[in-house]
């Protein structure tokens, strides 16, 4: 990632069309971020504000998130302070990752107050906070830093906003190209001063070179041997990448020419010197002038970046973006969920991964038990053939060999005996074996229809974990403590509101047909069992565990139809597959068999389509959240 301060003034660059426009409301979807829904001259559109430590950033948006049903404190507080009121600045700190918002608005007894709104947008020391403009005191912050944490500075409500602390570096925007010469040559002198006094204080060693070897890794990056970072050193808000773009456009900038004497290699040394200096200034001048051209690609080591200026470097996969904006949405996409989904749901995954490997295991027992069973009609035919032959037969034998009359050959078998009991007694014997395995047939492939069962609910558990929402994992959880395989972890007496309906992925296809998407058993369930009508077209992988998949309209076309297959196939175990078979009926054909587990369900009447996932064709497709 490269968010630095470039990649921010082309974001402050862009919100400066929020300048006069309204905050109509205020959400927090999770615990890190902000969504303000603006109103206005413009358009208006929604706003993230992101102090997520991972993926901090300020963007425009146009995914649908799931808002918590109780908003958290610092919601309600920035919708006291900050809901209805007028956007009237917003500006950068420098070329730092800061972005301050100004607004203005009237509280409740009509007074005109002023509110700045902070954004630092610093890893995992990112923050949103609120502060007073009058007084220059925090009203609040996202996250709170308290005296334990930092003595440096305090983010608590009543206390003095302070700003991070400087790094004491050059703001580029200030430095012209002469400048730019100046500080690359008092740099490269100030080595060479390093370097001799560091010679002379090695004169006694006897390991000259050890002395200078160690001294120069105390020495900052010097510009001659690591001019990136040198840039990163000497120049804020400018990212290890944009400082790599700069020395590959110097490099890119002209050969200068073999060196043979000194005066040669004193004239190739300032051609270098300008070619620097021309590459810090095609990249800063369009920065200073408001011109970005944000792009992602790949880089060599097959990490994904993204830039706010065209990038020179060996970059594979690159695409070009309008906004900066549109940009950081695609490149972010849903990683921030993502991350707090697979913290949340490590959990689950361990108990589940854990119950399907008990319920493999007892399959195996269970088909070792099958395989002893099947020898049930043996027995039987054993016990008929001694009650048969009694008269022929005495107590104390240990084997007697009859002619078995249920061969076609009629050839005779050796039946064991045990000698301690009568014929009649060794015949009724093979008959109570007969019967026990003759029953337990019965409960073994009941048991086995059992299992088998189990593990496909519990893959399908997993499944829906891969693709599960905080709301999702949340209903997964729920459904689980319904079941009887976890516990309630809620507190007594504290039930929660169960909404009546699940809210439901809804993706418009190509033609303008909506196709309804369920991620977990209570959504399928809802989707497939109440929503959708019987004369609608269903879809789900075959034999595949993945998610219920409903077109919503009785007349659609064929792009319509491959891209609800590529759904169902997209979210299902084969998400990752090639020529994945999709199921695809009327609702009126499928039906949930009863005491069936949450999400099974049995149809017929279907054909059978083969798509492989296209990623990009689905994210390319408008959704948004219904319930």
């Amino acid at each position: 990632m490269a968010l630095d301060g470039i990649v921010t003034r082309a974001i402050v660059a862009e919100l400066q069309a929020c300048i006069g426009q309204r905050i109509s409301k205020i959400y927090q979807p999770g615990d890190h971020d902000l969504v303000f829904t603006l109103r206005g001259a413009g358009g208006g559109g929604k706003l993230l504000l992101s102090a997520n430590p991972t993926y901090p950033r300020v963007h425009f948006t146009e995914r649908s998130t799931l808002n918590p049903a109780e908003a958290p404190m610092f919601c309600m507080l920035m919708r006291k302070h900050c809901e209805g009121g007028v956007i009237e600045a917003i500006s950068q700190v420098g070329m730092e990752r800061i972005i301050h918002f100004e607004i203005r608005q009237r509280d409740e007894l009509g007074d005109v107050s002023s509110k700045k709104i902070i954004i630092e947008l610093m890893g995992r020391h990112s923050n949103i906070i609120l502060t007073d403009v009058q007084t220059g005191t925090i009203i609040d912050g996202i996250h709170h830093v308290t005296p334990a944490i930092s003595s440096y500075r305090i983010v608590m409500p009543g206390f003095a906003y302070t700003q991070p602390p400087e790094q004491n570096k050059h703001n580029p925007l200030d430095i012209s190209r002469s400048d730019f010469l100046q500080l690359y040559r008092d740099a490269k002198e100030q080595q060479v001063e390093s370097e001799a006094a560091l010679d002379e204080r090695a004169e006694g060693s006897s390991d000259k070179s050890s002395g200078r070897e160690n001294a120069n890794k105390k020495a900052l990056n010097p510009p001659s041997l690591n001019p990136a970072g040198w840039i990163v050193d000497t120049f804020s808000g400018i990212s290890p990448l944009i400082a790599q773009e700069m020395v590959r456009r110097s490099a890119q900038g002209g050969d200068a020419g073999t060196a043979s004497g000194s005066g040669e290699v004193s004239g190739r040394e300032i051609a270098i010197e300008e070619q620097f200096a021309d590459a810090f200034e095609s990249i800063m001048e369009p920065v200073r002038r408001g011109q970005f051209f944000p792009v992602i690609g790949t880089n060599a080591k097959g990490k994904l970046v993204f830039s706010a200026i065209p990038l020179t470097l060996p970059v594979s996969r690159t695409k070009h973006y309008d906004t900066i904006s549109r940009c950081m949405e695609d490149y972010f996409g849903d990683k921030a969920e993502r991350d707090t989904v697979k913290q949340k749901v490590s959990d689950l995954i361990r108990f589940l991964t854990n119950e399907r490997s008990k319920n493999i295991k007892k399959l195996a027992n269970l088909q070792a038990d099958l395989e002893e069973a099947g020898g049930a009609e043996e027995y039987r035919i054993r016990g008929e053939l001694l009650f048969a032959s009694l008269h022929m037969l005495s107590k104390g034998e240990k084997e007697v060999r009859l002619v078995n009359y249920y061969e076609e050959d009629q050839a005779e078998i050796t039946i064991p005996l045990d000698p301690l009991l009568t014929p009649s007694d060794n015949a009724q014997r093979y008959f109570k074996k007969y019967n026990k395995y003759k029953n337990s047939l019965a409960v073994i492939e009941e048991q086995l229809e059992k299992t088998h069962e189990e593990i496909r609910y519990l893959e399908s558990l997993l499944q829906q974990l891969d693709h599960a929402s905080l709301n999702d994992i949340e209903e997964i959880r729920e459904e689980l403590v319904a079941g009887g395989y976890l516990r309630d972890r809620s507190k007594k007496g504290k039930k929660k509101k169960k909404p009546t309906r699940p809210t439901l992925q809804v993706f418009t296809s190509s033609e303008g047909v909506e196709i309804y998407v369920g991620k977990n058993n209570l959504q399928n369930e809802y989707l497939t069992n109440r929503l959708a009508g019987p004369n609608e077209t269903w879809l789900h992988t075959k034999d595949i565990p993945g998610s219920h998949v409903v077109i919503r309209g009785e007349t659609f076309g064929d792009a319509t139809l491959n891209e609800a297959a590529q759904l169902a196939a997209y979210f299902s175990q084969a998400k990752q597959s090639s020529s994945v078979p999709v199921d695809c009926t009327l609702i009126r054909h499928v039906r949930k068999p009863s005491g069936s587990k949450p999400g099974f369900v049995i149809y017929d009447h279907q054909r059978t389509l083969f798509v492989t996932p296209d990623e990009e064709m689905i994210k390319g497709l408008r959704s948004t959240l219904k319930s």
